[in-house]
């Protein structure tokens, strides 16, 4: 086989996940590519630049800034695969030195802190609040401390930024009623969640719905899908080989490889993005992944 020249070598963005530690440890590997890890932390920082500039030639990436990407025509393609997804019932809490108890139902009138409108664990906390709970989107004041990954994005009317503050201070100190965290959710006995029984809830929904809350998944630049769909489909490969290696977990698949294993929850993401306005319309999921299609008919 040919071996992989210093053209080859691929500049990637990701988060070590047991999943894919095969892959940058060295235990999986190719002889026709060389991949080069770029191991941001936190890995949202990688969004931004990915998707405005295309600064890496594949990327770890929120769903809902792809989303977001697609619609302002960045030069990237989606690729079927999921990075990470968690239950995200316990992401919004409440601080009980401010509140005795809050629920999904006393949110109406009140201030909930999110680093991002756009944030993923944000659009899927405010849909279990919508769907679950019947709260209605713009009777929440939604406090950001972030913009958007895409600077084209305009948030809605019922959204308010605020500058130089953190949320969790933000959330200690009062200044919001409730905060949606995600890989930062503190751990301090004076914060519980907003939504009764957390913790059972999310696998519930998950065994009632037979989906997952998606929140990363993996983008290739379209340069590089047009140029070199081998490599782009090569990496897809070493990605699921790292997986299939990884030890294997009770539960359900959280991180699945393929368009249809992917489909009934991407169809559930692109519902409710369009519905929270963080993107104009609902696109489909055969949309979205026609530039895969080719990459598969001519990197194969």
């Amino acid at each position: 086989m040919t071996k992989p020249t210093e053209s080859d070598a691929l500049r990637m963005a990701i988060k070590r996940y047991p999943t894919n530690e095969a892959l940058l440890n060295g235990t999986v590997t190719s002889p026709k590519l060389k991949l080069e890890f770029d191991e941001v932390e936190p890995i949202h920082n990688a969004f931004a630049p990915m998707a405005q500039k295309q600064v890496y030639d594949l990327s770890e990436m929120a769903v809902f800034t792809y989303l977001q990407a697609y619609t302002y025509g960045k030069p990237i393609i989606l690729m079927p695969i999921v990075m990470a997804s968690r239950h995200q019932h316990g992401c919004i809490i409440f601080n009980t030195e401010y509140h005795k108890s809050l629920t999904p139902s006393d949110l109406p009138g009140k201030r909930v802190g999110v680093r991002s409108y756009t944030q993923t664990t944000g659009a899927w906390v405010r849909n279990i609040l919508m769907r679950e709970h019947g709260l209605k989107l713009d009777s929440v004041q939604w406090i950001t401390t972030e913009g958007a990954h895409l600077t084209e994005y305009r948030e809605p009317p019922f959204v308010t930024r605020v500058t130089g503050k953190k949320l969790i201070d933000m959330l200690m100190n009062g200044e919001v009623d409730a905060a949606i965290l995600g890989n930062d959710l503190p751990d301090d006995p004076r914060f519980r969640p907003v939504i009764p029984n957390a913790a059972e809830a999310g696998p519930a929904w998950h065994k009632a719905t037979g989906l997952i809350p998606i929140n990363h998944m993996f983008v290739a630049t379209t340069k590089l899908a047009n140029s070199r769909p081998d490599l782009v489909l090569e990496a897809y490969n070493l990605l699921r080989q790292a997986k299939s290696v990884a030890a294997s977990s009770k539960g359900p698949d959280m991180r699945p490889f393929g368009v249809e294993a992917i489909r009934p929850s991407l169809e559930l993401v692109l519902q409710l993005a369009a519905e929270q306005q963080i993107i104009p319309k609902q696109y489909t999921v055969d949309e979205l992944f026609e530039p895969w299609r080719e990459v598969e008919r001519k990197g194969a």
